[in-house]
């Protein structure tokens, strides 16, 4: 049995149907190219948005602890005493009502302790216990099924001493956690920072696969980093796949997501942290909500341009940044609107070739994609998953076209559909076009067997 990278062939000369093709060496000239496609054959988007909590305005109150730890930058010195504290439930409503009737996706942080405010699983100083709970609950239910929910540690300003639950004492550079740690450090040290912030989201009863890491947290020990996430996120959800979010890639770098802490690789399930980058930078409203918006760089007005543009026709995976004080814009909104327009030129032109996703979405793809094993006898195509994975999508170059698919798994076989255009495939379907088969269906962890049928 061999994985994907291993099962790359010519097209077959012999035909899958009443052809024996068991004894025929994995890899041989005669065995079906099999290839994983994009699930549903879509390119993958995503939103990734940095510096969101509950009602508390990052912006306004991440600027003077940035400005007292480095008093020597210029743009910390903005007039931060004139924007508003709160960026209000109302907006989070709006904006997640408005994702959700056009399945926008993507990552959205809850900052557990925010700029040292207060504590989302207990109080919110300036806010009553109700708001909070009330602002909670909103997230629960608007943003938890299209958003996977990260800490960015625990205050994305201050470091907090684990041993007191207080910020250090030393205001600096070195006490910030946007540049933790100063230092080596080991995994277990960097780790318990991770659970921490974790556990305050399990105390919220926010589900969480995943963190990002504020600014430079972690530049000092990049190669501990995967594996402290791997720990942390499993001690403290038990999640069976972690991910986290760190890096931007423009330019020629490499969009798709990266195995790190691959360990296991020959047990039935591997274990490992998947590294999702963002694809843009972040060009609305800034980290601070007060830079001009330039939507544009994300994709002009009929979609002909843009970086988001760019990666689609590439078909890559296509994943947009911003921080979250940025679409608020200190009530302008003047990045949300931008971002409106943005997606609905991206809907208008590629509605039929994108799929929006979380991020953890595409990173399970790409690792189902990677690690399962496919084997061929006869006519049964099995597929040995370590991940289960929805939409799994596969492309098999034939000679001839079967004229039925069976799919079996977990001692249940069903029909696999026919449909007669690429944006009509859907989980439980296929395609036929000349001499290739493009198949899609939810993959389960284990084995599963698709059975290629002719009527003759």
């Amino acid at each position: 049995m061999v994985n994907r990278r291993e099962f790359l062939s010519a097209a077959a000369t012999a035909s899958l149907l009443g052809s024996d093709l068991t004894n025929l060496a994995c890899g041989a000239a005669s065995i079906p190219r099999i290839e994983v496609d994009l699930p549903r054959g879509r390119v993958p988007l995503s939103f990734i948005i940095d510096d969101s909590t509950c009602l508390v305005n990052m912006g306004k109150f991440c600027m003077p602890q940035f400005a007292t730890a480095h008093p020597e930058r210029a743009e910390y010195k903005k007039p931060w005493q004139d924007w508003p504290a709160e960026i209000p439930d109302s907006f989070v409503r709006e904006f997640g009502s408005w994702c959700a009737e056009h399945d926008v996706r993507g990552k959205y942080s809850i900052v557990p302790y925010p700029a040292c405010v207060g504590w989302l699983d207990r109080e919110l100083p300036g806010w009553s216990h109700k708001q909070l709970q009330e602002s909670l609950q909103l997230v629960r239910e608007l943003m938890v099924p299209r958003w996977d929910i990260h800490p960015e540690m625990i205050t994305h300003t201050r470091l907090i001493d684990l041993a007191t639950g207080r910020p250090k004492a030393e205001i600096s550079a070195a006490t910030m956690e946007n540049s933790f740690p100063q230092q080596d450090v080991s995994v277990d040290e960097l780790a318990a920072y991770l659970a921490y912030a974790l556990r305050i989201l399990k105390n919220c009863d926010l589900p969480c696969e995943g963190i990002t890491t504020p600014g430079g947290f972690g530049n000092k020990v990049k190669d501990k980093l995967p594996l402290a996430v791997f720990q942390a996120v499993r001690d403290v959800y038990g999640t069976e796949l972690p991910h986290y979010f760190k890096y931007v890639s423009l330019n020629e770098e490499s969009v798709l997501p990266r195995f790190e802490n691959l360990q296991g690789v020959d047990r039935a399930a591997p274990s490992l942290t998947v590294n999702i980058p963002a694809g843009t930078g972040d060009w609305f409203g800034g980290w601070d909500g007060v830079e001009e918006s330039r939507g544009e760089l994300y994709a002009n007005a009929d979609a002909t341009s843009g970086r988001m543009v760019e990666l689609i026709e590439k078909r890559l995976p296509a994943v947009m940044l911003c921080h979250w004080p940025g679409l608020y814009c200190n009530g302008l909104l003047s990045g949300y609107r931008d971002f409106q327009k943005v997606v609905l030129a991206l809907e208008q032109r590629f509605k039929e070739q994108t799929l929006w996703m979380k991020v953890s979405e595409i990173g399970r793809y790409w690792t189902a994609k990677e690690f399962t094993k496919f084997e061929l006898s006869g006519t049964t195509l099995t597929l040995n998953a370590p991940f289960s994975c929805p939409n799994f999508t596969i492309q098999i170059a034939l000679p001839e076209q079967p004229s039925k698919l069976l799919l079996e798994r977990g001692g249940q076989t069903t029909a696999i559909e026919a449909v007669p255009s690429l944006p009509s495939l859907v989980a439980g379907s296929y395609l036929r076009e000349e001499r290739k088969l493009t198949v899609c269906f939810d993959l389960q962890q284990g084995v599963s067997r698709i059975q290629f049928t002719s009527s003759v």
